[in-house]
């Protein structure tokens, strides 16, 4: 899930977003919190302490760092892949990535596949 500027301004925009048709009451009850705590995180009048961070990172399934917006993955695969390469160039890769539409990642896509089609599969690995 690539997020538009919109939708990573704040950990209450992240909060609303995962909840989807979800009622506050519902994910407070499913994290152990009281309702209206759960409210003021997502209205970002207050933040939660790093426990409660990460019980909703747990219930959510997705990274902390993605919680406090300071990753757009919210999963932390792209961190995982960068890590691997090691290579600044993969780092800026992923950087633009990150901030294309889905045709322009399609396109992206496309073109990696013709880039592999014509060079093989030399060192690839699954």
């Amino acid at each position: 899930m690539i997020l538009t500027v919109e939708q990573k301004k704040t950990l209450g925009d992240r909060l609303r977003l995962l909840r989807g048709n979800r009622t506050q009451d519902a994910i407070a009850r499913g994290v152990g919190l009281q309702r209206s705590r759960y409210t003021h995180y997502e209205n970002n009048r207050v933040e939660p302490d790093v426990e409660t961070i990460q019980k909703l990172s747990n219930y959510f399934n997705v990274t902390t760092d993605y919680l406090l917006c300071l990753s757009d993955d919210p999963q932390g695969r792209s961190e995982e892949i960068k890590k691997e390469f090691n290579d600044p160039r993969i780092d800026l890769m992923f950087r633009d990535l990150q901030n294309m539409t889905d045709e322009e990642l399609e396109e992206a896509f496309e073109m990696f596949k013709y880039i592999k089609f014509k060079y093989g599969d030399k060192g690839y690995k699954d």
